[in-house]
């Protein structure tokens, strides 16, 4: 007895460390214990055990082969089980060393640092790629996985991971944990905010992005049975970068037909010669006759009155210099050739520029939704994932670019009243008023000034309102909005982007009954009622249910047929973002920069009593004035933004 209960004592622990892989020897060691009590009165268990072992063999009886499970013999048999468990304890130790120093080394971020920390040590330091000292399903799954994250435009060399059948030790193993662990973090970064962080793109961008914390990302990956399923579930799931992403590989593939990009309009091509201006002779003259389409005289070639306004009205709807002659850039303009921002780049490139700026966006999209694309001048309304309606747009000029953001339209106005934006007043309206004090008035603006000093320059409602008839609110930092207008020209364009920033809409009556049937399905709102709204006062319509609005820029983008359509790089957004990934900037392209606060809105002031006001007194259409359309003989341009001709006349404004 005294020498059968140590026994059974030795067995205990192994029995009782149910949280370690030895539990197998658990039944066994409970099976022992209780014949060890009725083994007590065996006539060997009251002699010493050497006596006893002296003794000549003897059949043993029946029941004794149980007792013989307490021996220290049969307790070193289940010695591999625990085996096991010290390895995982001691790849578990390792890693409570290793955790601080290597994630630091791992070029992860600090947020991304104090998560793993915290993650680890929530876990008592178990691993999540290894079991029982071995790699799991879970971490061949993730490795898979990242060694083809180049299906969704990003490089598999930047996301490393270790050779776990190389490893071999605690050391090793835990070494291997980590980086993997790592490389986890570091793409889930890039699929949930982008490659390219949208600071660095331009100061016109600006999101606010609600993603899993780097320590929710451990997390989820550690609850996972599928760890490749997790990581793609970090990119954007909404159809259009789906549908990316199945272009990307067609065309790497080179399935991509180039007979889906945008036609180029045929042009009469004119050659290159001497500047051609008015009274000159050139054979020239007729090819100019015939591409500006002047149906007098098809066959002169003098260049004369008529062929000289023909020109200057060309200059003005290209946007560029007006002077009546025609030039370089004239000449150029003429013959459909583009400069190097404007044309189609790689279908490859432009693809996965594309795919990353979905990234910045909200991983649900709303329903319904706006969804504005840029380069293609187009809005589109979708319900229940489907095209609901969509219009032609116009958008800003470069340089006056309309950003990229996501906000809530919360109300529409009917006649709404046109508040001058405070970089307008600022840049354009201020001259003009110290030139000419009465300058704001031909043209249908009044002027006031509070105590403060703050000046404001609005436009009453109207029929010749800037804004039209009626303005979509999204409230934003850019001060952009959609808008009706007076100047319905522009919407034959193939290229539209003449505005200071705000989106014009074509159909504005109808996008308004539109949006009001999903906001406002009960009262039945139609372009007809609306209309019958108009007057000199204004009226907002609220939404009960807002209305998500992404303003994107899709250069590239599959349309409803399943095409990839490709479109001009207006803006030069993907000029930007490739020469961040493919230069110096590549490896710290997904830190965010600070940009300067947004000034535009801050609203001017000047010393107070500088203006009294101003009277609505009529005038040219303001739009005209402000965004490039026709322009009134008497309409006051600024000095600094004239243009004259050869004899110091004035001919038309930047």
């Amino acid at each position: 007895m005294a020498q059968t209960t140590p026994a059974a004592s030795e067995t205990t622990p192994a029995a009782t460390d149910s949280a370690k892989p030895a539990g197998t020897t658990a039944a066994p060691s409970g099976d022992a214990a209780a014949p060890a009590a009725t083994a007590a009165p065996a006539p060997s268990s009251d002699k010493p055990a050497d006596a006893a072992a002296a003794k000549p063999a003897e059949p043993a009886p029946a029941q004794a082969a149980t007792p013989a499970a307490t021996d220290k013999p049969v307790t070193q048999t289940a010695a591999p089980a625990p085996a096991a468990v010290d390895k995982n304890a001691e790849i578990a130790a390792k890693l409570r060393e290793l955790v601080p120093a290597k994630a630091d080394r791992l070029g992860l971020r600090r947020d991304e640092r104090t998560a793993v920390e915290a993650f680890y040590k929530a876990r008592a330091f178990a691993p999540v790629w290894l079991t029982d000292g071995a790699v799991n399903a879970k971490a061949k799954s993730a490795i898979d996985y990242l060694a083809h994250v180049d299906r969704d435009g990003l490089d598999p060399s930047e996301y490393p991971t270790p050779d776990f059948a190389a490893a071999s030790g605690a050391d090793a193993l835990a070494d291997a944990e980590m980086k993997l662990t790592a490389a986890a973090l570091t793409y889930s970064r890039h699929a949930l905010y982008g490659r390219v962080n949208y600071t660095r793109v331009a100061a016109d961008i600006s999101f606010t992005q609600d993603r899993p914390s780097p320590e929710d990302v451990l997390k989820q990956l550690a609850a996972s049975d599928d760890a490749a399923k997790t990581l793609n579930g970090f990119e954007p799931q909404h159809h259009a970068y789906q549908a990316l992403k199945q272009a990307l590989a067609d065309a790497r593939a080179g399935k991509h037909d180039p007979k889906d990009e945008p036609k180029k309009e045929k042009v009469v091509r004119i050659p290159a010669g001497k500047v051609m201006k008015p009274g000159m002779k050139d054979e020239r003259v007729v090819l100019l006759r015939k591409r500006l389409k002047m149906a007098e005289h098809p066959d002169s070639n003098v260049y004369d009155n008529d062929v000289q306004a023909a020109v200057t009205k060309f200059q003005k709807d290209s946007r560029i210099g007006v002077d009546g002659n025609v030039g370089p850039a004239t000449l150029a303009a003429l013959n459909g050739e583009e400069s190097p921002a404007a044309k189609i780049g790689n279908p490859v490139d432009m693809i996965i520029a594309n795919m990353d700026r979905w990234r910045w966006y909200d991983r649900d999209l709303g329903n319904p939704r706006v969804i504005v694309n840029i380069p293609d001048y187009r809005l589109t309304v979708y319900n229940d994932e489907k095209v609901y309606w969509t219009t032609k747009i116009v958008v800003g000029l470069p340089g006056k670019a309309t950003p990229l953001i996501s906000a809530d339209m919360k109300f529409i106005t009917v006649n709404p009243t046109w508040n001058v934006p405070p970089s307008i007043i600022q840049n354009e309206y201020l001259p003009a008023l110290q030139e000419d004090p009465n300058a704001l008035d031909r043209i249908g603006l009044k002027v006031e000034q509070a105590a403060d000093g703050t000046v404001r320059i609005y436009q009453p409602p109207g029929a010749g309102n800037a804004l039209g008839r009626i303005r979509f609110n999204f409230p934003n930092k850019f001060l952009v909005y959609q808008h009706d207008t007076p100047d319905k020209h522009l919407f034959a364009r193939p290229r539209r982007a003449y505005s200071h920033g705000c989106m014009r809409v074509e159909n504005p009556l109808k996008y308004g009954e539109v949006l009001l049937s999903l906001a406002l399905p009960q009262e039945h709102y139609t372009a007809a009622r609306l209309e019958k709204m108009f007057g000199g006062s204004e009226i907002n319509i609220n939404f009960p249910k807002h209305i998500r609005v992404h303003l994107t820029y899709q250069t590239a983008f599959v349309d409803d047929e399943g095409k990839l359509q490709l479109r001009e790089d207006v803006y030069g957004r993907d000029a930007r973002m490739l020469a961040i990934l493919k230069g110096s900037e590549r490896k710290i392209a997904d830190i965010a920069i600070d940009r300067p606060p947004n000034t535009s809105a801050k609203p001017v002031r000047v010393a107070p009593g500088t203006f009294g006001g101003g009277g609505y007194s009529g005038g040219p259409n303001f739009f005209d004035f402000l965004f490039g359309g026709p322009q009134p003989r008497e309409t006051y341009v600024p000095p600094a933004r004239r243009r004259t001709d050869n004899n110091g006349r004035y001919t038309s404004w930047r």
